[in-house]
């Protein structure tokens, strides 16, 4: 049984779209339907002139929603890492241990269970797959700098910014608490990436929260004993 979380919006930076897609239908239909596509086949493979043929609509009527598929990739990203600080405020507010709250948010980052979960209509195990395999694709650019003025990683951000509060309670005078979070994250997907792809750039155990161990010890190593 699929689980639905009713009465529940992420908040995007309005700079993101040009038309909001969770206004219409037709909106809604493009972010499933390409989360689908872009799982499927890849974002480079992926087109809108496809996603148009797809959902039988012309591929104009979605340029009236993204000005090109690389806002979408940044919307659904963006959206994502709303998500990830809901669930972060959710899950972590009655721990009154910074260090089990540092712990609980780097199972939270690491987990992949995530294939029953529809959010807002989107299935999240696909996004997840999705931030592995593509996201660094939305900020790798020659745009990266007028797309982060824009707002356009304001929800990535933000979720590193509340973790870094963390961090910093655990020990005050640590100095790269950015730093890490941001290695955490991208280094988590990249070794999931690795070991269903490249296994020998990995360690991949039979453990499934191997991935998880591995950065809240090397995190909490960091922070613990830095001066």
């Amino acid at each position: 049984m699929l689980l639905l979380l009713s009465n529940f919006k992420i908040s995007i930076n309005d700079n993101l779209y040009i038309k909001d897609p969770s206004s219409s239908d037709l909106g809604k239909k493009i972010l499933t339907n390409a989360i689908d596509m872009i799982d499927e086949i890849g974002f480079e493979n992926f087109t809108f002139r496809k996603l148009g043929q797809k959902i039988d609509s012309p591929e104009a009527s979605i340029y009236r929603y993204f000005e090109s598929k690389n806002q979408l990739l940044v919307y659904i990203t963006s959206w994502y890492w709303g998500w990830m600080e809901y669930r972060l405020v959710l899950e972590t507010a009655n721990i009154p241990s910074a260090e089990m709250r540092f712990e609980k948010s780097i199972a939270l980052i690491t987990s992949t269970k995530y294939d029953k979960l529809i959010i807002e209509g989107l299935k999240v195990g696909k996004l997840h797959k999705i931030l592995i395999s593509e996201s660094s694709k939305s900020f790798l650019t020659k745009d990266v700098d007028k797309s982060n003025k824009e707002g356009a990683f304001l929800n990535y951000k933000q979720f590193i910014a509340r973790l870094a509060e963390t961090i910093k309670e655990i020990n005050p005078n640590y100095k790269y608490p950015h730093m890490l979070l941001s290695t955490i994250i991208e280094g988590a997907h990249l070794q999931e990436f690795f070991a269903e792809h490249l296994p020998r750039l990995t360690n991949k155990q039979k453990s499934s929260d191997y991935i998880t161990k591995f950065y809240t010890q090397l995190g909490l190593l960091s922070i613990k004993n830095s001066k």
